[in-house]
């Protein structure tokens, strides 16, 4: 097993406890929780096997699906992110990606901001649409999106941030 794996794993298992030991229970305002659980997909190594990482996506919302009883939206979230991660990365770093050259922790904190962004306001969308499945009720999805979506934007940054400053 390499290094990188086991880095991953060891995040994998840390994060999923994190989420629903200490993040499932912030609840500012009746609504607003983080989400840090998906630093696993964006942080996950790009030289790993494609398959092998969305079935550790898979894996990673199932898990909290059964901690949290929410019937397969962290999994389908999870999932499509993991998905889009490729074209994200290729769109955010470029030449740079496809050479795979892209640390994802140790890139510039704009760079690692927009990656983060789109992943992560994508993956809220998605999981407030399922957990609400109403069209009608798009306002709420929509700030439920924008509020959780910035709280776990700023906690994911200052946790890599943090993480990161001491490989330096």
């Amino acid at each position: 097993m390499s290094n990188s794996m086991g880095n991953s794993i060891l995040r994998f298992v840390v994060l999923i406890l994190a989420q629903v030991a200490i993040f499932n229970h912030i609840n500012f305002a009746g609504y607003i929780n983080p989400y840090p659980y998906i630093l696993f997909i964006l942080l996950y190594p790009i030289t790993e096997n494609k398959a092998a990482f969305l079935f550790f996506s898979f894996l990673l919302g199932l898990t909290l699906d059964m901690f949290m009883d929410s019937g397969g939206m962290h999994a389908a979230a999870c999932l499509i992110i993991a998905h889009l991660r490729h074209w994200v990365l290729g769109w955010v770093f470029g030449v740079a990606y496809e050479y795979n050259a892209v640390n994802v922790a140790q890139t510039t904190l704009g760079q690692r901001a927009i990656y983060f962004s789109i992943l992560v306001f994508t993956h809220q969308l998605i999981l407030f649409s399922l957990e609400t499945f109403n069209v009608s009720d798009i306002i709420y999805i929509l700030k439920k999106t924008l509020f959780c979506g910035v709280f776990t934007l700023v906690l994911c940054l200052i946790l890599t941030s943090l993480f990161s400053y001491r490989r330096r």
